[in-house]
């Protein structure tokens, strides 16, 4: 995540990918990190702001303090990784570390879709390195053949089984990503699934935002029709509909309004429906009223 020299807060402009590890990172903290093969637990997530003594602010992804009282500065880069980047990510490390007197190590979840990966540079006598995690070098095939392997022999899947299903599309693997998307969504139907709704929510709304930033319009409206049919989709509908009606209500309110100035001022039933582009007939009705 970029420092913001203005404003204070984090940049706007975020890659729709960081967005999405973003909300894994938030709600799946814990089944991420054992994803990523580390294995210590998560005590909590740490403080990400950091103000410098020249007054700018630097925003970091994601901090966890493990067992051991170390941190775990997580961070999404969905561009390859630059020399400023790793610079960057140096003077995180160094901050933080000042500031909460803990030792940092930061590791860097890249979804580029690139050969190599930069790691570490040497400056002075000092080398820098962080751990990468490339998503590419998964086999998201795998991922879908395992799950679906538990689900023959009706295995509970719980959220450790469900996050590395959710991610698959940035994954590497034969599969199209409007298959991988699909399949994980009737996945999630599966009566083995063992969540809080809540949870399933957040899943379903994690794959909806991989399939706008990475299919084409026809293969997102197939995507959509099946969200449709997901409790996800159910709430926005409902919500959509809610809206609507409280946009008519205002609407309705305002004419109601416009109507009776109009009368007011001394107009016929004939004039105002012309002004207000509805029938004489349903003018009257509202003076009536």
């Amino acid at each position: 995540m970029e420092e913001n020299h203005k404003q204070g807060q984090p940049p706007g402009n975020y890659h729709l990918e960081d967005m999405v590890m973003k909300t894994a990172a938030q709600y799946f903290g814990a089944e991420l990190l054992q994803y990523l093969g580390i294995r210590q637990q998560v005590q909590y997530i740490a403080p990400t702001e950091l103000v410098q003594l020249e007054a700018r602010q630097m925003y970091q992804d994601f901090n966890y303090e493990l067992e051991d009282r170390s941190w775990l500065h997580l961070e999404f880069e969905s561009d390859p990784i630059r020399l400023a980047d790793l610079k960057r990510f140096r003077e995180y490390e160094a901050a933080t570390s000042r500031r909460y007197q803990v030792p940092v190590v930061t590791c860097v979840i890249c979804t580029a879709d690139v050969k190599k990966i930069r790691s570490e540079f040497t400056e002075g006598l000092n080398t820098y390195r962080i751990k990468v995690i490339r998503l590419k070098d998964a086999d998201a095939d795998q991922i879908f053949a395992d799950i679906q392997k538990k689900i023959s022999i009706s295995e509970i899947l719980k959220k450790e089984d469900l996050l590395p299903m959710l991610l698959s599309p940035l994954m590497g693997g034969t599969m199209r990503s409007k298959d991988r998307i699909r399949q994980a969504l009737g996945i999630l139907n599966e009566p083995v699934i063992k969540i809080e709704e809540e949870e399933l929510r957040k899943m379903q709304a994690v794959l909806y935002a991989l399939a706008d930033k990475l299919l084409d319009e026809m293969e997102l409206q197939d995507i959509k029709e099946v969200i449709a049919m997901t409790r996800l989709g159910q709430m926005l509908m409902e919500d959509g509909i809610e809206k609507g009606m409280e946009r008519g209500m205002e609407k309705g309110i305002d004419l109601a309004k416009k109507i009776f100035r109009l009368h007011e001022q001394g107009e016929t039933a004939e004039m105002i429906a012309e002004k207000c582009n509805i029938t004489a007939e349903n003018v009257r009705k509202i003076l009536e009223n």
